[in-house]
């Protein structure tokens, strides 16, 4: 996300879809945010509707935003100005904690505290397949070759499901019992992250099935925070990995060809949890969304929502370290962010 010359600042319009920029928050509004100027080009109010908006996910065409609202997820058309949803889905029974896009859009998975992972077909609306997890799940991902899932739970347990064969065919359990909160897949599939509750992160090299090799091959753990672990990234590049605390920061870790973690530096400056982050297409900057009880920044978009008045999002470079930009516009907590600035 390079900064705009001045030439191009004079040329970007109000819908300008080269840098798209979303929050959302405990006042059940959703904003699109212009990421240089700071103006909230958009606000879906949601008037009169009951739920927090828990997660935020943009299509790789930059032409739908998902949002997970309480137990159904809304889709909107991101280029349209009205509040007006496209779709909606509904079928779980209590929060949704995740929600990633296939990568050509054609359809949606979600996770949930109902303990089941869904995918939706985008094309005709509908539920296509349910998966039984049998524990509260708290993030999903879309592997790059789109033929399975990468699920973590409550039990502590991270699950890979198979597509093709509509089973779970491999189940891996780092720390018993206690829950993993967040995964991350490298944009390759070549390596896999995952952060408990205890603040601890677990890496495995994933292998090719073919190889003869254990399909997840364990290469390091690392404590990450003396706190809960709240979410854990990978940029990418694949060359650094950021994860948030309840601690109020977020860590930025260098990665090492033969997978050795370095903290690089802690983003301090928040006065809450942190609860979510997004990288720039370039690795350059982190968004990062908080909670009533979090917060922290680095080299990223911070969103700050503390008991006072202040529910702000920051942009922070990498390099530096410094704040680049401030927006204001939340009047409660902002909990989840999604930043889409690569090609659509």
């Amino acid at each position: 996300m390079p900064a705009p010359t001045s030439s191009s600042k004079a040329s970007t319009s109000r819908h300008d879809m080269s840098v798209i920029l979303v929050t959302g928050s405990y006042d059940h509004e959703i904003r699109f945010w212009e990421a240089w100027s700071g103006i909230c080009s958009r606000s879906i109010t949601r008037t009169g509707e009951s739920g927090q908006v828990n997660r935020l996910a943009i299509s790789p065409d930059k032409r739908l935003l998902a949002a997970a609202i309480h137990k159904k997820v809304d889709i909107y058309d991101i280029a349209s100005a009205s509040s007006e949803r496209l779709i909606t889905f509904e079928g779980h029974s209590k929060n949704v904690t995740s929600v990633s896009f296939h990568s050509e859009g054609k359809w949606l998975v979600t996770g949930s505290e109902d303990g089941t992972i869904k995918i939706w077909d985008l094309r005709s609306g509908h539920l296509h397949r349910t998966y039984d997890n049998g524990n509260a799940v708290n993030d999903v991902c879309v592997h790059p070759n789109q033929g399975e899932l990468i699920s973590c739970d409550q039990a502590g347990s991270i699950k890979q499901w198979d597509l093709s064969e509509n089973i779970c065919s491999h189940e891996l359990t780092p720390a018993g019992k206690t829950p993993i909160r967040s995964i991350s897949l490298a944009l390759d599939g070549s390596c896999l992250v995952a952060g408990n509750n205890k603040g601890q992160c677990y890496v495995w090299k994933v292998n090719d099935e073919s190889s003869g090799l254990p399909r997840f091959q364990a290469v390091t753990t690392f404590h990450a925070h003396n706190k809960y672990l709240t979410r854990c990234l990978l940029s990418p590049d694949a060359k650094c990995l950021a994860t948030c605390s309840a601690d109020t920061t977020v860590a930025i870790w260098s990665i090492s060809s033969n997978y050795e973690f370095k903290q690089e530096r802690v983003l301090i400056g928040h006065q809450r949890w942190v609860w979510d982050c997004a990288f720039s297409a370039d690795s350059a900057y982190l968004v990062t969304g908080t909670f009533l009880i979090v917060f922290v920044p680095m080299r990223i978009i911070c969103i700050s929502a503390s008991a006072s008045s202040d529910h702000t999002a920051r942009l922070w470079e990498m390099a530096s370290g410094e704040t680049v930009r401030q927006y204001n516009g939340h009047h409660k907590a902002a909990v989840c962010c999604a930043l889409h600035d690569g090609a659509g």
